[in-house]
């Protein structure tokens, strides 16, 4: 038998799970009576790498970035622990320690 891929990152590990198909990979669950359309609706957030990016992520900064109205930049090899993906131009909400609340493009981070 074969199963969908997964809306979320493609994968085409999937496996059935009593009502519900499971990615091994990224670990998304969606039902398996769900259109394909309803199933695909979830955003890829993608690093520097290609990597898919979820809420709850550790990232590493890939290069020294200047932060608005703060002295100093944020430095490559920066890690943020704890990311939070949202919509619009900075995909990344996160807190780094001694600069607090900001946003980040994935584009210039890795997952760690």
């Amino acid at each position: 038998m074969t199963y969908p891929d997964c809306p979320r990152c493609g994968s085409s590990l999937t496996y059935e799970d009593g009502d519900l198909y499971v990615c091994p990979e990224c670990a998304h669950e969606w039902p398996r009576d769900a259109p394909a359309e309803v199933a695909a609706e979830v955003r890829l957030v993608r690093d520097s790498n290609g990597n898919v990016l979820q809420d709850g992520d550790t990232v590493v900064v890939i290069k020294d970035l200047k932060v608005k109205g703060a002295s100093s930049t944020l430095k490559v090899g920066t890690k943020v622990k704890n990311i939070r993906l949202v919509e619009g131009d900075h995909d990344i909400d996160c807190k780094i320690e001694g600069f607090g609340a900001m946003q980040l493009k994935s584009e210039f981070v890795r997952k760690a």
